[in-house]
């Protein structure tokens, strides 16, 4: 071995004099690939940077502990007091606003006068805001210039909330600790936590958020502080946040988006690996003399690998490289576009990890695909060589390294992002659709065999026999037929979860709620709406807040994890009879009135590993209530109604303070019906889901828009790999062209067989692609959305359509030396 090194080197060296002749396809995949993960990282990292440089402007103080349906009670307060130095208190609610006859659904929000404690509040006209507050005749309030305009409100005018007059004295521009208070269905209005106070908005049973920003000393130990504070108040339903993580569904939502995109990338370098690995058994194909040549004069099969090894991986390290300084390049130059488009502090920059992470994927990638064309003329002798035989398979430790070389690739790409089960998924739907392409390849190689010999049309003919015959069939399927299927499965999904919200809501979905109904309105509110001719369809239910903050005695989060049941506090309802259907367990009968019992959602019960007997502490409103699980209940989201994961018999919540919600399904306009219960009953609040929805559109708006991004990047490898097959076939065609001309054929006849052969060739790729995108489509909806599947033909049809097209303007561009060159001089050189 001593002496195999520097002679591999010196061969390498000397071989590597001849340049980069055949690695353009390989260093543009790898270059491709890797850039589009830096990318996804970099921005990743610059948003993560952004908020732990903002963390006290966005959340408001250093930390938070928040309440709902109730203020902080005086024990509550001298703990926030005690531990820092000032104590701003904010109540939000959701309310309606009104001038004339007009109402519009606004997220209210009551500050104090320390509010805010760090960052500025933009006001239009330009004032303090606690002048704006303070009003004239009338409290004052300032409005988001979007609710302004719908309600034809300007600076001046006199506004109502919930019924409450109210002077508007500004409109609000600007807002520091906005961005960041979750998913807001309505434009934001602004009023004196005092007036607000005075006003009668916090009668018992209101819903309402009660949060406490904390501007806490130098130096504080944050996550002793939170532990504390956890320790005695989260059974009372505190919840906590603080400037290292202030918005956790913030980070959830970019962690997993992240993860998702960086996955897609790996799926680009997946395809781009497929020109890889066709790259290096071109470059080993074109050296086959010169390695008869060094085996002869005595170099062993290890020197010959390590030589071819070294050439390799100095190449791979350069596409890295290019692939390193593009990623981190690319969110540099797009910061200003970053900043204006995300809703998220973005701090763009040179981050270390991220990039190492591309690279960790680039040289894996760089060595799985690499590895097996360069090991099959390791152990070959020089007569073998010398009769062309390149075939040959590598001994049973290669093989071995690939899978040990593809865990590492799995395996890293779970550490990295975080989700095994999302990253097995991916790593299965890839290596399962590479498989069904090669299969593909399979049955089109044969069905093509025996169509040349019945189809009498010589142009067809002689395209089907190339077909037959495999030439670049393999790596056009391989490399466009991934890179499409994972365009046509995020088409697939974005387009059935479009149609599903087009098709099934506006029927089965109430057109609006009412919440915040008080137990003395309901029954005159029940009945102006059942005696309205438009609404169709009138349902109610009492409804609180409350925590689930154990489970047989322990804590909640460590028996269900991070279930969505278990943030924060939940809605629940008290019922005489079910509404739904119970499939297991036995319902309380009318008049119980013994220990306090729930019935759980079945499916939510099943992911946190609870049923039947089972005891929830449920904290509401400050009270503990210890109820058993005495029935299991299959609840159906999907149509936006009224579903409670918990109920309890009614005598459990008798005297707690509540409201009544009600959903309604109604037909036509009904403006004036809204307007005319908004007189009636100033405190409701009226939400139109039609509102909720556009905005959950928009979200997945931006959201596909991103996937179709990274799904680019898949694809624009699967082109690069496409084009390296045609380049790589010329030398083929030229010859082929030669024959054909000699024989009588003309250069449209020429062309025609060959734009036929492309043709067929996009056609297999794109079919099996739309099959594939489909099958993976419906996988993802049947199984993780948990929603029906509806194929949509259209898409399919675009992308065969795209197949076809990406083969033909790959053939095209490499047609015209073929079609132009003498046949006799081609002859002669070949």
């Amino acid at each position: 071995m001593t002496g195999t090194v520097p002679m591999a080197l010196r061969i390498a060296r000397r071989e590597m004099r001849g340049g980069l002749r055949g690695f353009r396809i390989f260093l543009l995949c790898l270059i491709l690939g890797v850039a589009a993960i830096a990318a996804v990282g970099t921005v990743r990292s610059a948003i993560e940077n952004g908020i732990a440089a903002q963390g006290a402007q966005i959340l408001g103080g250093n930390a938070e502990m928040s309440f709902t349906y109730r203020e902080a009670d005086a024990t509550e307060m001298d703990f926030m007091e005690a531990r820092s130095d000032r104590v701003s208190t904010t109540i939000e609610m959701r309310s309606m606003a009104g001038i004339g006859d007009s109402r519009v659904l606004t997220q209210l929000r009551g500050v104090d006068g320390l509010y805010p404690m760090f960052g500025a509040v933009t006001l239009d006209p330009a004032m303090p805001i606690g002048q704006a507050f303070a009003g004239d005749d009338l409290p004052g309030a300032v409005m988001d210039p979007t609710l302004a305009a719908r309600l034809g409100a300007t600076v001046g005018d006199e506004v109502t909330l919930a019924g409450r007059p109210f002077r508007l004295m500004a409109l609000l521009r600007a807002e520091p600790d906005a961005s960041f208070g979750g998913l807001s269905w309505a434009p934001r209005t602004l009023v004196g936590l005092d007036a607000l106070r005075a006003a009668g908005f916090l009668a018992p049973g209101t819903v309402f958020d009660a949060d406490y920003r904390l501007d806490l000393p130098d130096g504080t130990d944050l996550e002793a502080l939170k532990a504390e504070a956890l320790r005695q108040f989260s059974d009372t339903g505190m919840r906590w946040r603080d400037e290292r993580r202030p918005s956790s569904s913030t980070e959830r939502f970019v962690d997993q988006m992240a993860a998702f995109l960086t996955l897609m990338g790996l799926a680009g370098l997946a395809v781009g690996g497929v020109g890889i690995q066709a790259a290096t058994a071109a470059w080993v194909a074109r050296r086959v003399p010169t390695l008869a040549t060094l085996r002869v004069l005595g170099a062993t099969g290890r020197t010959i690998l390590l030589a071819s090894a070294l050439q390799v991986g100095v190449l791979a390290g350069v596409g890295v490289l290019g692939g390193l300084a593009l990623g981190a390049a690319l969110p540099m130059l797009m910061g200003g576009w970053l900043a204006a488009s995300l809703p998220f502090p973005v701090q763009v920059g040179l981050y270390p990890g991220p990039l190492l992470q591309a690279a960790v994927y680039g040289v894996l990638v760089a060595a799985l695909f690499t590895l097996w064309p360069l090991a099959r003329v390791a152990d070959l002798r020089a007569a073998s060589l010398y009769r062309g035989g390149t075939e040959g398979r590598p001994p049973l430790r290669y093989a071995v390294a690939l899978v040990v070389l593809a865990a590492a690739l799995i395996g890293a790409a779970a550490v990295f992002t975080g989700d095994w089960k999302l990253t097995l998924g991916m790593a299965g739907g890839i290596a399962g659709t590479m498989v069904v392409l090669l299969l593909a390849v399979r049955g089109v190689q044969a069905l093509a065999h025996r169509a040349a010999r019945r189809v009498r049309r010589p142009s067809f003919r002689v395209a089907l026999a190339s077909v037959g015959e495999g030439a670049g069939l393999r790596n056009t399927v391989l490399s466009l037929g991934l890179g499409l299927g994972v365009l046509a499965a995020v088409g697939q999904i974005d387009l059935n979860l479009r149609q599903a919200i087009d098709r099934d809501l506006p029927t089965r979905a109430p057109s609006h709620f009412f919440v915040d109904v008080q137990p003395d309105q309901v029954d005159a509110f029940l009945a102006r709406l059942e005696a309205a001719p438009k609404v169709t369809e009138v349902a109610h239910a009492p409804m609180l807040r409350g925590v689930l903050t154990r489970i047989n005695g322990r804590p909640a989060r460590e028996v269900g994890g991070d279930h969505w049941v278990l943030r924060g506090d939940r809605g629940l309802t008290y019922a005489d009879t079910p509404a739904e259907e119970v499939i297991a367990g036995d319902w309380w009968a009318a008049d119980y009135t013994g220990p306090p019992q729930v019935s759980f959602g079945a499916t939510e019960a099943a992911e946190i590993g609870i049923g039947l007997g089972d005891t929830l502490t449920i904290n509401v409103l400050g009270r503990d209530i210890e109820a058993t699980i005495t029935s299991l209940r299959e609840l159906d989201f999907s149509d936006a109604g009224l579903g409670f994961v918990m109920v309890l018999n009614p005598a459990a919540l008798a005297g707690a303070p509540h409201t009544n919600v009600v959903t309604i399904h109604s037909q036509g306009d009904i403006i004036p019906l809204l307007n005319e219960l908004g007189r009636e009953f100033p405190n409701v609040t009226s939400i139109s889901v039609g509102d909720a929805i556009a905005r959950v559109m928009e979200i997945m708006g931006a959201v596909a828009t991103a996937t179709r991004a990274a799904a680019a990047i898949t694809l624009a490898a699967g082109l690069a790999v496409l084009i390296g097959a045609a380049a790589a076939a010329q030398r083929a065609r030229l010859h082929e062209a030669a024959v054909l001309k000699v024989l009588g054929a003309t250069r449209a006849w020429i062309l025609a067989n060959f734009a036929l052969r492309a043709a067929l060739m996009g056609l297999v790729a794109g079919g099996v692609a739309a099959l594939a995108g489909a099958v993976a489509a419906w996988a993802v909806m049947r199984f993780v959305l948990e929603s029906t599947f509806v194929f949509a033909p259209w898409s399919a049809l675009m992308i065969i359509g795209g197949g076809v097209a990406a083969t033909l303007l790959a053939s095209a561009l490499f047609a015209w030396r073929p079609l132009s060159a003498r046949p006799a001089r081609i002859l002669r050189e070949g």
